[in-house]
């Protein structure tokens, strides 16, 4: 099992003790696919795509690698959203040979391990299916998995309550994708905290009306100088 105490991103202070390194972070989008979109209802599709989009974006701007599948690209379930790819163009894709649960398919399985790396944040459609069985296994076979709750979605508000009720009692840490980002974000005092704003606002539109006019009050203030 993974040992928190050996985390990089621990400091001093003890602060991260209990936060996703992202030296040891390993990204998994499951079945992102547009014809699954069609039956999700407990989340809007705009919204479950800006976020998904927002991971890719954020790993691409960490350096965390991503794995990406698809149950079967060329039936109705259809193809994985291009955003993923079109925003993180390392993310490797792992094709299934109709395995319903990613965690049964020795290739995909494989791809993972390969990473050397032990903490799994997951997110896909649906999140009772395509996601609780894999994380459910990789829990089992000594992982630390996340799942990002906003950035998956079930065909019901009933489906969703009772999956992040399983994913507890399961041991996989439920969280969303604005709590992700400020997690593995940290701190302000980076060289990418302009890109990492930016990200906020995909996350939270609202954010995005509080940086342009907080630049805008740094503009006027400087034009009355």
């Amino acid at each position: 099992m993974y040992n928190n105490k050996s985390k990089s991103s621990v400091l001093p202070s003890g602060g991260g003790a209990a936060l996703i390194d992202p030296s040891d972070a390993l990204i998994l989008l499951l079945d992102h696919q547009s014809g699954l979109f069609q039956t999700v209802k407990d989340i809007a599709v705009s919204d479950l795509r800006r976020n998904v989009e927002m991971i890719a974006r954020l790993a691409t701007l960490l350096d965390i690698p991503v794995i990406t599948t698809a149950s079967e690209p060329a039936g109705p379930n259809g193809p994985l959203m291009p955003e993923i790819h079109s925003h993180a163009p390392h993310a490797v894709y792992v094709p299934r040979k109709g395995e319903v649960n990613a965690w049964d398919n020795d290739d995909f399985v494989a791809e993972v391990r390969s990473t050397g790396r032990k903490t799994l944040i997951m997110a896909g459609v649906w999140t009772s299916v395509c996601v609780m069985f894999p994380a459910l296994d990789a829990h089992a076979a000594g992982y630390d998995v996340y799942v990002v709750l906003d950035a998956s979605g079930d065909p019901s508000q009933m489906a969703s309550r009772v999956s992040l009720a399983r994913f507890v009692q399961g041991g996989v840490k439920p969280t969303s994708t604005n709590a992700l980002l400020s997690e593995l974000h940290r701190t302000w005092a980076r060289p990418e905290a302009a890109d990492l704003a930016a990200l906020y606002g995909l996350v939270a539109p609202n954010y995005a009306a509080v940086t342009e006019s907080y630049v805008r009050a740094q503009q006027a203030a400087r034009e009355a100088v």
